[in-house]
């Protein structure tokens, strides 16, 4: 079947196993993401720092091999959408993600609960943007399997 990336952003993302966070995280929220069984759907649930929430269903497919680039499709929920979804069976995991912007460059870093830190770097359509030395890469984790969120979910 064809991929029709007609309302898909595509994001082209890299993953790195990082020690520390850097300093200067300008902004934290709060996520729990519901990755429903047997399916390509997650329900996602973020909320900033002041309290806002904001609740979506969203739709990934890999465009290649592995998960480096893939097509992804979001629809905004209101409350009873969301309490109606949230009855699906799923797999969740909480995170924390910490935005750290500095020189030009912003990257994300997941705090997972047993305090893993997990940070991602957009590439958007260029080529891929040179991981800063500010930040403290354990491992390049991008093309492991283990490190997307559908199997980090419990």
């Amino acid at each position: 079947m064809a991929v029709s990336l007609k309302y898909a952003i595509v994001e082209r993302e890299r993953r790195f196993l990082v020690s520390k966070l850097p300093d200067a995280a300008h902004e934290r929220l709060y996520i729990v993401d519901r990755y429903v069984t047997g399916t390509r759907l997650r329900l996602r649930e973020v909320v900033t720092e002041d309290g806002v929430v904001t609740r979506k269903l969203g739709h990934k497919i890999r465009l290649g091999e592995g998960p480096h680039e893939i097509a992804c499709t979001s629809l905004y929920l209101d409350d009873d959408e969301w309490e109606l979804l949230c009855r699906l069976p799923v797999k969740m995991l909480r995170k924390v993600r910490h935005l750290v912007t500095r020189d030009g460059v912003t990257v994300a870093i997941d705090e997972l609960e047993d305090g893993t830190l997990l940070a991602e770097i957009d590439d958007q359509d260029g080529g891929p943007v040179p991981v800063p030395g500010w930040l403290d890469v354990l491992r390049d984790v991008t093309d492991d399997e283990k490190w997307t969120g559908a199997q980090l979910a419990r």
